[in-house]
């Protein structure tokens, strides 16, 4: 079943066409990986998938609808959750307030109960946070709770940042390259946790990685931008023994 497919989807600033016809369908329950040099595109097109910019030309369906023109936050509504290149918590909110935002969205109280305190506000506040504790002791950070979120190191941060996308329940996770900073344990331990969540969540995960080894050890299917255009795309076998991939990265001609 197709979960998400975008049809000659570009976007352009000004003269400059970041992004040209963007095509990419991906079923659930995959894990994709997108990768290409520094400036291909990569984080534009994420962009576009998520409201952050709106298409110049080209169609986004997501789950069987159109999500172009829609806000980040009602994207986020739809079932596409996603995190940054760098990191984007609530920095001076505790670790456990960064994953109860998340919740928010799926709070059915209205804002006279959350003024008045009263009604179901009481009951869905307390739901809402033994969630979000549980989802922090998954992603080991319940010791943490009440630690200020730019406090915690690096890779907890990280953590934190997929914790709180989960939160929002999403059909689809965008991860904008989430082994950036790490070290080679970091990154070995982001693989599994990726491979799990994935399976525990019944995800289908979209994943932008400079780190190959990662991409080639987790995806099933790679796309290859260039340039802002997909120039290929295949199992991680048929994209490593691609010549124009290879061209593209290295920026030389292979034998």
């Amino acid at each position: 079943m197709t979960l998400l497919k975008t049809t000659k989807l570009s976007k352009v600033f000004g003269g400059l066409r970041a992004v040209s016809n963007f095509e990419m369908e991906i079923n659930k329950g995959e894990l994709v990986g997108l990768i290409g040099p520094n400036g291909a595109g990569k984080t534009t097109a994420f962009n576009l998938l998520t409201g952050v910019y709106e298409p110049t030309e080209g169609e986004i369906i997501f789950d069987g609808q159109s999500v172009v023109g829609l806000k980040p936050y009602q994207v986020t509504q739809k079932g596409i959750a996603r995190t940054f290149q760098n990191i984007r918590l609530f920095s001076e909110m505790t670790v456990l307030d960064n994953v109860k935002v998340a919740y928010h969205f799926h709070m059915k109280y209205g804002l006279a109960e959350a003024v008045s305190r009263l009604g179901r506000y009481f009951g869905e506040e307390e739901e809402l946070e033994e969630q979000a504790i549980r989802f922090l002791e998954i992603f080991q950070l319940a010791d943490k709770k009440d630690e200020v979120a730019k406090n915690l190191p690096y890779g907890e941060q990280r953590r934190l940042e997929i914790a709180r996308a989960l939160a929002a329940k999403p059909k689809l996770l965008l991860l904008d390259e989430p082994a950036a900073g790490m070290n080679p344990q970091e990154t070995q331990q982001l693989l599994q946790m990726i491979r799990w969540i994935r399976k525990e969540f019944d995800l289908t995960i979209l994943l932008i990685e400079h780190d190959m080894s990662l991409v080639m050890n987790v995806c099933e299917r790679i796309y290859v931008l260039d340039y802002g255009k997909i120039i290929a795309s295949g199992t991680p076998d048929e994209i490593k023994n691609n010549k124009q991939v290879v061209e593209a990265y290295l920026g030389e001609e292979v034998n």
